[in-house]
């Protein structure tokens, strides 16, 4: 066996693989032997068929198989052994001749290697990025307050509707005639439920203002909802498609006015939040929302910090040069269903990504960064809890997280994402010790909107 591989230009490599009998010989008469003993063929027991007739039933696969794995093993050794930095998978050269593997002459196998770009990306307290530190304002504490509050508000029974507080009816509809009468075999619904500030015409959405309990209003359901035949027959209690069948007015008396209350401040409040006692007045309240609120914008701010660490090293770096014929025909096997056009609109979007990730890799090498089973499981936590704070929970117990966190690393769908997530914090926590930090206080307003605008 015979292994060579060239590289003239750096980036594009050719190996050639040259297979002699002897190297594969023995595994495909191992093989065959066993295949014999397994085979089943009419006229001979188990174990007893001639080689002869294994040979040549299933010799030519069972060297094709052979060959292949072996070229797989040795290929790949060669990589790791001589640390070639492989991009994506080896091709079939466009140098490759026609095998004959009925022929017992040596096999030569080429392939197209696609080889990263040699260069050297390093960080000191010589390169400065910026960091930016978002102020927690009192705008932004009395927002989550309110939330709370709603969050824990509750439904209260008034006597009369005020589209602006938001107030919810409960009636019962029936159907009228073309005379006003209720409609004998008409529609009748019973405790339905309407919300009239969400109506689209404005001259049936005034017909309920100032309504009391018990006033009866005459009104068209299909006139107030004009483009939503779904929210008539869910009103209705009928099909979408008998929508158009019932478009006259239509009587509800109202049962029941409910308005939402907001909870107060007080202690029942801070208890429900945080859990009971952790907190006991509003200056400790704001101030417990105030540290919440800061160690979101942090996981904000360094998730920043990389982008513009990112940023930084492309430029230090410059134009990194790619073997893109290989490159291109790599991302085409891997995309063989969405075809060449594909590849074109997003080869230079694929390689700026594969230019950062050979710029972190040396990055995360440099600063030692392994991780560990605890990192997996600290960055799970954090996706649990952030997970169960878009929902207002805040004071989930730490033990829950961990049996959340523990089903989360359970699926290998999120394993793969989570070891990014975990490295990507471990370097940015390393970085940030490393380089010169240009410390810059932004309210979230303009950090947003710089963020949108790009100007990060």
């Amino acid at each position: 066996m015979n292994i060579s591989f060239e590289a003239p230009d750096k980036i594009n490599g050719l190996m050639t693989i040259t297979l002699e009998k002897d190297d594969y010989q023995g595994e495909v008469e191992k093989t065959l032997k066993d295949y014999r003993k397994r085979a089943n063929i009419p006229g001979f027991r188990p174990g007893q068929t001639p080689m002869g007739l294994i040979k040549r039933q299933y010799g030519a696969a069972v060297k094709v198989d052979v060959v292949n794995k072996m070229l797989g093993e040795k290929l790949y050794g060669y990589v790791r052994e001589n640390k070639i930095q492989m991009l994506g998978e080896p091709l079939p050269s466009d140098q490759q001749k026609p095998l004959n593997f009925e022929s017992d002459e040596p096999l030569e196998f080429k392939f197209d290697i696609a080889v990263a770009p040699e260069f050297k990306a390093a960080l000191s307290g010589k390169d400065k990025v910026d960091y930016y530190n978002i102020t927690v304002d009192d705008k932004l504490i009395d927002q989550q307050v309110e939330m709370y509050q709603s969050r824990a508000g509750q439904y209260e029974k008034v006597e009369q509707y005020d589209e602006k507080k938001r107030d919810m009816l409960k009636g019962d509809l029936r159907e009228l005639d073309e005379k006003g009468n209720v409609k004998e075999g008409g529609i009748t619904v019973a405790d339905a439920v309407l919300m009239p500030q969400y109506m689209k015409v404005e001259d049936q959405k005034k017909l309920f203002d100032g309504a009391k309990l018990g006033d009866i209003i005459t009104w068209n359901p299909r006139k107030a909802y004009p483009e939503s035949d779904v929210e008539v027959s869910s009103l209705l209690k009928i099909q979408k498609e008998d929508v158009k069948d019932h478009e006259g007015d239509f009587t509800y008396q109202i049962t029941e006015i409910s308005r939402f209350v907001k909870a107060e401040i007080n202690q029942q409040l801070f208890d429900q939040t945080f859990g009971e006692g952790t907190v006991k007045d509003v200056k400790e309240f704001r101030q417990k929302i105030a540290d919440i609120i800061s160690q979101q914008f942090k996981a904000d701010s360094d998730y920043q910090f990389l982008q513009d660490v990112r940023k930084h090293m492309e430029k230090k770096v410059g134009k990194l040069e790619f073997p893109e014929a290989i490159l291109k025909r790599v991302m085409m096997n891997n995309n063989k269903d969405k075809g060449a056009d594909f590849v074109e609109k997003n080869f230079e979007a694929s390689i700026k990504e594969l230019g950062w990730h050979l710029i972190k890799e040396q990055l995360v090498e440099a600063q030692g960064i392994k991780v560990e089973e605890d990192d997996l499981k600290s960055v799970a936590k954090e996706a649990a809890r952030a997970q169960f704070a878009q929902y207002g929970m805040s004071n989930v117990p730490d033990e829950y997280l961990e049996n959340y966190a523990a089903e989360m690393l359970k699926k290998r769908e999120n394993v793969d994402g989570l070891v990014d997530r975990a490295v990507d914090v471990k370097l940015t926590a390393a970085l940030k010790g490393v380089v010169k930090l240009n410390e810059k206080d932004i309210t979230l307003e303009d950090f947003q909107k710089m963020v949108q605008e790009g100007k990060m």
